[in-house]
């Protein structure tokens, strides 16, 4: 897969917000997915070492509309940033660039575990990702990160708005009755009502979408596989 090189990551603490800032204007918000010819969605884990700086990545690329496994990719490195909250994609994306580079299937579509647009400087993991690969991106976190919600009615498909400052920065979303909503919010290329609408469609059972479940399985799988070692 292509990679655009968009920045350093050799970067201070007060550049890497000033650039997520930079990065913020360059998000595509309206909808470039084809639902029609919507073959490949992708899911994204990255876990670390207790014990060193290892990061432990992974992308598992799913057929859809079916959600069977049809490809995935690890990748094991060095954490080169520090774990900062709200810039966490800093750490996480050199790991999970070498993992889609090595990808011989380039997905429509990526769901992240984590935030998108709903974030401080409104570029979360989701959107810095769309950006370099400059696919359609989505969020996907399993807790909120900023805004307000009323708290969504309890059956499947139930939604309410997230605001962060009057803005709507996402969508609180129950993507299984009676359990805990997901906070969904868009990376790039792609609008916000579709975003829920792929989300949902990728949580037939459970909770967190396919995507992300394989791609937990996959990244757990490696960590281990190397923690033993």
């Amino acid at each position: 897969m292509k990679v655009n090189i968009l920045h350093s990551w050799e970067l201070s603490y007060t550049r890497a917000a000033d650039l997520q800032r930079e990065l913020a204007l360059r998000i595509i918000r309206e909808n470039h997915v084809d639902r029609h010819s919507l073959r490949h969605v992708a899911g994204t884990d990255v876990s670390y070492s207790r014990a060193t700086n290892r990061c432990y990545c992974g992308v598992s690329v799913l057929s859809y509309p079916d959600l069977n496994v049809v490809l995935e990719e690890t990748a094991v490195v060095e954490a080169t940033f520090p774990y900062i909250p709200g810039l966490l994609s800093f750490r996480e994306i050199p790991g999970l660039i070498d993992v889609f580079e090595a990808l011989r299937i380039t997905p429509d579509l990526i769901i992240v575990d984590g935030q998108g647009l709903a974030h401080p400087r409104r570029l979360g993991l989701a959107c810095h990702l769309g950006l370099i690969l400059d696919i359609p991106t989505i969020g996907c976190a399993k807790s909120r990160l900023i805004g307000e919600h009323e708290m969504p009615a309890a059956t499947k498909g139930a939604q309410s708005d997230l605001l962060d400052k009057g803005e709507k920065v996402g969508v609180v979303l129950r993507s299984r009755t009676g359990v805990s909503p997901v906070y969904v919010s868009i990376g790039h290329r792609i609008d916000l009502t579709t975003a829920a609408e792929l989300v949902l469609n990728c949580c037939p059972k459970y909770r967190l979408p396919e995507t992300t479940r394989a791609a937990h399985r996959l990244v757990y799988s490696l960590m281990r596989e190397h923690e033993q070692q």
